[in-house]
């Protein structure tokens, strides 16, 4: 089955997932129009379109509404599955209402169900679909893995595919409301440009990097910890079995800490954090804190 075998006539257009050109490109563009604009139809330069699918996608296109200047947008129009491999091929068109024609690279896209829950999520390098050009609306399949899928069935209507904008504004600096309180900017913008420093976390992957680590006057021991959430949902620490090693690899503490209330850590970003351990959880004797590690205890 081609491309064009894909779009029928009988395919509704669904809803549009818009946002704002600088969510992307960080700029803003001058645009004559300063109310709406009704997106042309555009075809990828290599396509050969026969006429009767030309009609089709002209009906299509006709259903789209107007957007606002400056904005890129996701219209859903249908899914198809693959019988063969169970992959959703996801029909929509992907429009433009900049001044300007635009080029997007790789970029994190979102199939959402009617109401907002993520059902299947992947990167996709929108390279594929060429110059997109001024005030246009170029015609796509996005295809849709099986295991980038979390659904059994197809949504109902009113689902949407939608750009993941998340992915977008890359890994962030996640700060509690009490140690924002207590820092300054200068140290704000430490702890940002040492999260920014850091090894890119997989997109499933969350980890603890250590980053202060002090012997109290009691002969406790508090530690500061970068907890790394490099997935694309939040993710909430409700107990923590932790312990601490020197640069020898000796244990100098191990503990088990309650969060009440939960600490969550934001999508695709780090929260700093600090632990107190209590004397009765600590053996640093002789300890060589040059060099430390957390890890979770087993």
């Amino acid at each position: 089955m081609g491309l064009f075998d894909l779009f029928k006539k009988t395919d509704k257009v669904g809803k549009d997932s818009t946002i704002e050109s600088n969510e992307i490109t960080g700029s803003v563009e001058e645009s004559g129009n300063s109310t709406e604009v009704i997106t042309k139809l555009s075809y990828h330069p290599e396509w050969d379109v026969p006429q009767e699918q030309k009609y089709i996608f002209n009906f299509l296109a006709n259903e789209l509404e107007p957007l606002k200047p400056n904005q890129l947008s996701l219209a859903a129009i249908d899914i198809d599955v693959d019988p063969a491999n169970g992959a959703w091929h996801v029909k929509a068109f992907l429009r433009s209402s900049l001044p300007k024609a635009i080029e997007l690279g790789e970029m994190g896209l979102f199939l959402l169900d009617k109401d907002g829950k993520v059902i299947g999520s992947k990167t996709f390098d929108l390279k594929a679909l060429g110059s997109i050009p001024a005030e246009s609306a170029r015609p796509w399949v996005f295809t849709f893995e099986k295991n980038t899928i979390q659904a059994d069935e197809l949504p109902e209507e009113g689902w949407k595919i939608a750009f993941n904008l998340i992915s977008l504004r890359g890994h962030q600096l996640d700060l509690d409301d009490s140690w924002k309180n207590k820092l300054s900017e200068e140290q704000i913008k430490q702890l940002e440009n040492i999260v920014k420093d850091l090894p890119k976390l997989g997109k499933t992957e969350v980890n603890f990097t250590g980053f202060q680590i002090k012997l109290l006057d009691d002969n406790g021991l508090a530690v500061s910890i970068l907890l790394r959430n490099g997935s694309e949902k939040s993710v909430n620490i409700e107990q923590l079995p932790l312990e601490i090693f020197d640069a020898n690899q000796k244990q100098i503490a191990k503990g088990y800490f309650k969060l009440e209330p939960a600490l969550s850590v934001k999508p695709n970003s780090t929260k700093p954090w600090t632990f107190v351990f209590p004397k009765e959880m600590v053996n640093a004797e002789g300890a060589d804190l040059s060099k430390w590690t957390p890890r979770v205890a087993q």
